[in-house]
C-alpha cells in the first residue's frame, strides 16, 4: 500500500469541496487550484493550499492538465481527485498522471477508454449475460446502410454519438421519411462536441425509467454494487432528481441488476468508484446503457443509504487496499432523495439565469445535507454548470424523506436567481412522483411552466396596494386603470424585491 499524504483535487466547487472534507478525516492535506471567476470561492479558502491555474474559462483553468500537474510537482502532491466533469472521465489527462509518477485516483486509462465509449463498452460486455437494447454493434456513416439498419429494427429509434453524453448528439427518429435529416444532424452534433462523428443506431424506448447502479472495485479483482439509483427526473437528458433506492425494484430485480453492474465492471477490470446505468421499460426490462467511470454527482442518496463515504473508499482503493466488505455486508438502510439546485428558471425552458446570491439560506435539521460551493453575496459565473448546490434528505422510508425535502425547499432562501427549487416542490407534490408511477417523460407529461406561478402573501399584496395608490390618478378615477397599476406595482415590486 501507498500512503497518500497530500491531494490535489482537480475540480471546483462543491465538489471540490466534498472531496477535500473527507480527505481532512483522513488526515490528509489538500490543494485547491481555482480559475480567477472563483478567487473568492469556499473551496479555495478551505484547501490547505491553494493555487490559481489560469483564467475564468474552463480551457483556460480547468482543462489544463498540463499546468495541474505541474502544480503538483511544485507542492509535493502525491494524488489527484478529479472530482466529475472536466477531466474526471479524461483517459490521456489519467495516463499523463500516472507517467508523472503521481496516483489518479480513478479508474486506468485503459478502463476510462474502453467505457467512454458505447461501441466498445458494448463488444467488452458481450461476453457477460447483460440485457442490451436492440441496435447496432458498429459505428455507420453511411446514410444508405444506416437507413436499412434503421428500417430493420423498426422506427422509433434512436441515433446515438458513440462518445456522447448529456443528450448531444442524440436523436430520436420515428420514421424513414426524417432519418437522412435527423442522422446528418446527430453526426454534426457528435463532431462538434466531441469530435468524434462515430454514431450507432437503438432500437428507442419510448418511455422509460432511467436506472443506474453504483459500484466499487480494488485492485485485488474484488467488486461490489451499492445498490441503484432512480434517476428519471430530467429536463434535456440531465438529471434533476434522483433517489435511492428505486420505488418499483423487487428484490429479484434489484439483484440481476446489481450483479450485471458487477460484471460490466468486470470486463474493463475496473478499480475505483463507478456507475453503470440502465433504461429499464414499463414491464421492468432493463438494459445496459454505458459506464461512467466516476464519481456521480447524485452519490450522495447511496451514501445515505449505505453509510458509506464514497471518497474515502475512492482514496483507500487508490491506495491499494483491498475493500473492506463483501457484497453480503451491504443492505439499503432508509430512503433518499437529492434535487440539483440549478441557477435555471423552470418558468423559462429551465435556462440558465445568472447574477448574485442576494440571500442564501439553507435549510437545516435532522436528514437535511446541502453539499454546495457558493455563499451569499457571490456571483453564479457563466462559465460552468449552473448548479448551485445537491439537497439531499433522508428519511426511514421515501415517504419521509419527500416530507423532508418538502421542509427543505420551503426553508432554502435563494434570491437575486431563480432556481430549481420551485420545481422540485413541483415534483414532490405530484401524485405521479408519490405513487412512483413515472418515467423519463414527467416534465413532457405533466409540467408546464405556467404552473409555477409566483406567490404573493398578505404582507407583499398591501404594499404593492401602497404603491399602486401612488400612482392612481385621483382626478380621473377609473377602476379598470387602478386595478391595473396595482397589478403593476405588485408585479414591479415583488421582482425588485428578489432581482435587486
Amino acid at each position: 500500500m501507498t500512503k497518500i499524504r497530500k491531494i490535489l483535487v482537480a475540480n471546483r466547487g462543491e465538489i471540490a469541496l466534498r472531496v477535500m472534507r473527507s480527505a481532512r478525516e483522513m488526515g490528509i492535506k489538500t490543494v485547491a487550484v481555482y480559475s480567477e471567476a472563483d478567487r473568492k470561492s469556499p473551496h479555495v479558502r478551505y484547501a490547505d493550499e491553494a493555487v490559481c491555474i489560469g483564467g475564468p474559462k474552463s480551457a483556460e483553468s480547468y482543462l489544463r492538465g498540463d499546468k495541474i500537474i505541474e502544480v503538483c510537482k511544485e507542492l509535493g502532491v502525491d494524488a489527484i481527485h478529479p472530482g466529475y466533469g472536466f477531466l474526471s472521465e479524461n483517459a490521456n489527462f489519467a495516463k499523463a498522471v500516472t507517467e508523472a509518477g503521481l496516483i489518479f485516483i480513478g479508474p486506468s486509462p485503459e478502463a476510462i477508454t474502453l467505457m467512454g465509449s458505447k461501441l466498445a463498452a458494448k463488444a467488452a460486455v458481450a461476453n457477460y449475460d447483460i440485457p442490451m437494447v436492440p441496435g447496432t454493434k458498429d459505428a455507420i456513416t453511411d446514410l444508405e446502410e444506416a437507413k436499412k439498419v434503421a428500417t430493420n429494427i423498426g422506427f422509433p429509434i434512436l441515433i446515438k454519438a458513440s462518445a456522447g453524453g448529456g443528450g448531444k448528439g442524440m436523436r430520436v427518429v420515428t420514421g424513414a421519411e426524417i432519418f437522412e435529416e435527423q442522422m446528418k444532424m446527430a453526426v454534426s452534433e457528435a463532431i462538434s462536441a466531441f469530435g468524434d462523428g462515430a454514431v450507432f443506431i437503438e432500437k428507442y424506448v419510448g418511455s422509460p425509467r432511467h436506472i443506474e447502479i453504483q459500484v466499487l472495485g480494488d485492485m485485488h479483482g474484488n467488486i461490489v454494487h451499492l445498490f441503484e439509483r432512480e434517476c428519471s427526473i430530467q429536463r434535456r437528458h440531465q438529471k434533476v432528481i434522483e433517489e435511492a433506492p428505486s420505488a418499483i425494484l423487487t428484490p429479484e430485480i434489484r439483484e440481476a441488476m446489481g450483479q450485471a453492474a458487477v460484471n460490466v465492471a468486470k470486463a474493463c477490470n475496473y478499480h475505483g468508484a463507478g456507475t453503470v446505468e440502465f433504461l429499464m421499460d414499463e414491464n421492468l426490462n432493463f438494459y445496459f446503457l454505458e459506464m461512467n467511470t466516476r464519481l456521480q454527482v447524485e452519490h450522495p442518496v447511496t451514501e445515505q443509504i449505505t453509510g458509506l463515504d464514497l471518497v474515502k473508499e475512492q482514496i483507500k482503493i487508490a491506495e491499494g487496499a483491498p475493500l473492506s466488505f463483501k457484497q453480503e455486508d451491504l443492505t439499503i438502510n432508509g430512503h433518499a432523495l437529492e434535487l440539483r439546485v440549478y441557477a435555471e428558471d423552470p418558468k423559462n425552458n429551465f435556462l440558465p439565469d445568472i447574477g448574485k446570491l442576494e440571500q442564501y439560506k439553507r435549510p437545516q435539521g435532522l436528514g437535511v445535507r446541502v453539499d454546495d460551493g457558493f455563499e451569499e453575496g457571490m456571483e453564479i459565473p457563466i462559465y460552468y454548470d449552473p448548479m448551485i448546490a445537491k439537497l439531499v434528505t433522508f428519511g426511514k422510508d421515501r415517504q419521509e424523506a419527500i416530507e423532508k425535502m418538502l421542509r427543505a425547499i420551503d426553508e432554502y432562501k435563494i434570491t437575486g436567481i431563480e432556481t430549481t427549487l420551485p420545481f422540485g416542490k413541483f415534483v414532490l407534490n405530484h401524485e405521479a412522483f408519490i405513487s412512483g408511477n413515472f418515467d423519463t417523460k414527467f416534465i413532457d407529461r405533466y409540467f408546464t411552466p405556467d404552473m409555477l406561478k409566483p406567490e404573493i402573501n398578505p404582507a407583499e399584496t398591501e404594499i404593492a396596494a401602497a404603491l399602486a395608490a401612488m400612482l392612481m390618478d385621483k382626478k380621473k378615477p377609473d377602476v379598470k386603470a387602478n386595478a391595473e397599476a396595482s397589478a403593476v406595482a405588485t408585479s414591479n415590486w415583488k421582482k425588485n424585491r428578489l432581482h435587486s
